[in-house]
């Protein structure tokens, strides 16, 4: 006799045999007792295996469902086994591209003469530059802590598109403005959608990806971040040179002394009509060009699928298993997929029961407030929270992003011409960043996060302390101690390198392993809104901290020390850790109570328990 068997809890309808799904049932929960029996034996001394033929004819094999989600290649070669997945990781990582376009126009159109010359407060007075870089910064982080919710609501793809169309307002005005006020507007404006960018695209790729892969995708975030920073670099050195790259040749310099030489005064060396040699789209081509990925994305995410897991928690359960099969390109009723979308499906029940549990009263907003004190209801937990913020805290108070917004200031107080030279090494140094940022996508998973930590921290420490002593004795007169000058510009690109294999990419990857399955949004959440918090505090301080000697080096150099010591003590070591092995990583015994309610989903499913965790 054949049944119908529905799930209480989806709509995803299977036609089996009765005795031959009560047989592959009980088969399946041996299998679970022998997991847990031989957790550490090779699987093929422990293989429980029963084939039972469906509805359609087709055998299901146990070991098969067992297997399905440990298909393919682990890391960066697995990236191309499934080219649908790869095309779609790197289109949506424009929205990566965007933020490092962003962190490093910036900083060569606040060095460009024809910008001084139309914004001359913003050009001389370093707290309003401050301003200027940080507006966007401080937007960001609002943008990143309303995000959750939204995206919770609307769906990743949507949240993207909607927040494309907010960025290419706020570009638009920044690259049209003509007048300080709308500068400050199109900053405000587009921060608030790179914040909100920053934190759905990385958990769109996390939910569309399997997780054979998931570790390097977020590499590719990073990459794109640094390839961004790269571009924006080179096209602000390209534009700065048209008419020249002096707002006025004719006139003299009449501003401050910078190593010995007068500098661009905006009130004093601009003609009554302005500029007659540099134009102003030196400047504003810059800042429109980030108009075109914006569009490539909000256009290209419309063909974009959307996000199975979303799907499933909006009880769309028939398009999210399509979705699933589109993304993995196999049919929808091959083992592997169906294996991955029952243990989706199991994951979201599993997060919507452990927070009933835990407040079966609560209303929806009281609902989003429990999670957050979720995360400081215990020490375990709150150790993840504050690993989290650490890293993500230490990762801009080591001091990338002072250089990356000021390189070109930074270059030219130690000795480069401020004009042509620290531009040209400013472009450097982005391409420096780009390509030392490719190693971690090796070392991550075969070295672990740890050892790449302490020896980033180590290498920053030692290289902005170099820089720092050198800045201080010999600062005042760069010219007559030129090899000092050269020695500073070198340990600068050093320190690039040193942080690029270490904190810039694991700031991305540890957020994303350290929190419990249904605290794990708004965990990202939080740590992402200490990225911008800590960006801000970083971006607004600088310009003031660098006009005193080397004391902007040595703060930098304490954080990357405090980092060191916090990474020695205080940070666990995640590198190839389960779900499971992370909790006890933390000591989180209280999870114990979750992973049995989550073991029950599972034989209710009939799904070996492993294939929830790596779902």
């Amino acid at each position: 006799m054949n049944v119908r068997v529905w799930g209480t809890w989806w709509k995803f309808e299977t036609r089996v045999d009765y005795k031959a799904w009560r047989v592959l049932h009980l088969n399946i929960s041996s299998l679970l007792l022998a997991v847990h029996a031989n957790m550490h034996q090779s699987p093929h001394s422990n293989s429980i295996e029963s084939k039972q033929e469906d509805g359609n004819g087709n055998s299901v094999s146990v070991s098969d469902l067992a297997l399905a989600g440990s298909e393919g290649r682990i890391g960066f070669r697995g990236l191309f086994e499934n080219k649908f997945i790869l095309g779609i990781s790197l289109f949506s990582t424009l929205g990566g591209f965007l933020f490092g376009y962003d962190q490093g126009v910036v900083s060569n159109v606040l060095a460009i003469e024809s910008f001084g010359a139309k914004f001359p407060a913003i050009y001389m007075n370093a707290t309003l530059k401050g301003w200027f870089v940080s507006t966007l910064l401080l937007a960001a982080w609002f943008g990143s802590n309303i995000n959750g919710p939204v995206c919770d609501k609307i769906g990743r793809k949507v949240d993207i598109i909607c927040n494309v169309v907010i960025f290419l307002l706020g570009s638009s005005l920044q690259a049209g403005a003509m007048s300080p006020v709308y500068l400050f507007a199109g900053r405000a404006i587009a921060g608030l959608a790179i914040g909100s960018l920053t934190h759905v695209i990385p958990m769109y790729l996390a939910e569309i990806s399997s997780a054979n892969i998931r570790g390097s995708l977020v590499s590719l975030q990073q990459l794109a971040i640094t390839f961004g920073i790269l571009v924006s670099y080179w096209i602000a050195y390209g534009t700065s040179h048209i008419g020249g790259t002096r707002c006025a040749p004719e006139i003299s310099y009449t501003g401050a002394l910078l190593n010995g030489k007068p500098t661009f005064n905006p009130y004093t060396d601009v003609p009554p009509g302005g500029c007659t040699g540099q134009t102003q789209a030196s400047w504003r081509i810059p800042l429109a060009f980030q108009i075109l990925p914006a569009l490539c994305l909000g256009i290209g995410m419309l063909f974009m699928p959307y996000s199975p897991r979303w799907l499933v928690e909006q009880g769309r359960e028939e398009e999210a298993l399509e979705e699933l099969s589109r993304l993995r390109r196999k049919p929808a009723d091959n083992h592997s997929v169906r294996i991955e979308f029952l243990g989706i499906m199991a994951e979201v029940r599993f997060a919507r029961e452990a927070m009933k549990e835990a407040h079966p009263d609560a209303g929806p907003i009281r609902q989003i407030m429990n999670k957050y004190l979720a995360l400081i209801s215990s020490w375990p937990k709150s150790k993840r929270i504050i690993v989290g913020c650490l890293t993500m805290m230490f990762q801009q108070f080591m001091g990338i992003n002072a250089l990356i917004y000021y390189a070109p200031t930074i270059f030219g107080q130690l000795g480069l011409d401020p004009n042509t030279t620290s531009l040209f090494a400013t472009g450097v140094f982005g391409i420096v960043n780009m390509l030392a940022t490719l190693p971690a996508v090796v070392l991550l998973d075969s070295l672990g996060r740890r050892p790449l930590l302490v020896s980033g921290a180590a290498g920053c420490f030692t290289c902005l302390a170099i820089v720092g002593s050198l800045v201080t004795v010999y600062g005042k007169d760069w010219p007559a101690h030129a090899v000092a000058a050269r020695i500073a510009i070198v340990f600068v690109f050093v320190y690039d390198v040193n942080f690029s294999y270490s904190w810039a990419p694991i700031g991305w990857v540890i957020p994303s392993e350290i929190f419990p399955l249904h605290l794990r949004s708004t965990g990202i959440s939080i740590t992402t809104s200490t990225t911008w918090l800590s960006n801000f505090v970083v971006g607004l301080v600088t310009p003031v901290m660098l006009t005193v000697g080397g004391m902007a080096y040595f703060i930098f150099a304490g954080f990357s020390l405090a980092a060191l010591l916090s990474v020695l003590f205080f940070f666990p070591e995640t590198k190839g850790r389960t779900l499971e092995e992370t909790d006890a990583a933390f000591g989180d015994n209280a999870t114990d109570r979750e992973r049995e309610h989550m073991e029950d989903i599972c034989r209710e499913l009939g799904l070996p328990v492993r294939a929830l965790l790596n779902a």
